[in-house]
């Protein structure tokens, strides 16, 4: 505790910190929450690879934020957390932390196959293949977490295990950042991922540029540019441990709102606009949200005899 005296809230501060935090995780998980009960109540929706990603995102970005506010909140109100917990909350916000940019990676090729290739869509972007290509995504997004596991497991002693410990997020107590805090695993999953989209998002728009109809050439650009910016979105929490640091070393002032500012905007803000974005964009998903969520006004018209 002696490490965070200096970047201590106080009691308003802390109070409008998490009324933000935890209003907004409600509202969001609340908008996507109606994208999965619209998703699984139409049996269309999950006949289609397009659809099948987009609501894993939607699920997979429910779950970060609800971790992830737990989490925020758990850090002012609990002194210690036992281990076993404390480990799983933060491999499930990692796991699901990965899986967004490799999801809007398959989302963008499932587009590209469709715009580009209509007559082998069908046959390659099965529902079949789409699921195990998801099973695919969860398995590699927990491989750097697991790998840190499998590393305490080797390192610590059992006691070690059986002791509460803190399990607080950076952005509150920002004075256990260092220049390490980035795991080996993590920083050579991040490269791997940088270099497999940046390759994969440029040979899909310059391909899609070779479709024989120009309007499919224009709808692939599109679609591809708005998945781009997606990518984009969800990749500034890639370099929130560098803002962090950049923000210590040279606004100790002002450390802890800055650093909760950079926290909405790289975990939370994403969460709402990629299935916005998307969701919105779909004329058929669009349709099927009005039909189900809005309210109905009939009006009866009487006759005299």
């Amino acid at each position: 505790m002696n490490l965070t005296s200096n970047y201590v809230d106080g009691y308003e501060e802390a109070l409008v910190k998490n009324i933000v935090i935890v209003f907004l995780g409600i509202i969001i998980n609340s908008i996507n929450a109606m994208f999965v009960v619209t998703f699984f109540a139409n049996p269309i929706f999950s006949r289609d690879s397009r659809y099948i990603l987009y609501i894993n995102l939607v699920m997979n970005d429910m779950i970060m934020i609800f971790v992830s506010v737990a989490l925020f909140v758990m850090s002012y109100t609990l002194q210690l957390v036992n281990f076993p917990l404390c480990c799983t909350l933060l491999t499930l916000v990692s796991t699901t932390f990965m899986i967004t940019p490799l999801n809007l990676a398959g989302m963008a090729i499932e587009r590209f196959i469709a715009i580009c290739k209509p007559l082998h869509h069908h046959r390659i972007c099965t529902p079949q293949r789409t699921y195990i290509f998801i099973s695919f995504l969860w398995c590699v997004g927990a491989i750097p977490s697991l790998t840190d596991i499998i590393i305490l497991f080797s390192t610590q002693t059992a006691s070690f295990f059986r002791y509460p410990v803190y399990c607080y997020p950076i952005v509150v107590f920002p004075t256990k950042l260092h220049k390490d805090h980035l795991t080996y695993s993590q920083v050579i999953y991040m490269s791997l991922v940088w270099f497999i989209l940046i390759y994969t998002y440029c040979r899909v728009l310059f391909t899609a540029k070779k479709a024989t109809s120009r309007g499919a050439a224009n709808k692939a650009r599109d679609t591809i540019l708005l998945h781009g910016v997606q990518l984009l979105l969800c990749m500034l929490s890639y370099i929130s441990p560098v803002l962090d640091y950049v923000i210590i070393s040279n606004f100790p002032a002002y450390t802890t709102t800055l650093l909760f500012l950079v926290y909405l905007l790289t975990n939370i803000i994403p969460g709402l606009l990629s299935p916005l974005i998307y969701g919105a964009r779909d004329q058929k998903f669009a349709k099927k949200i009005r039909e189900r969520f809005t309210c109905k006004v009939f009006i009866l018209k009487i006759v005299p005899s």
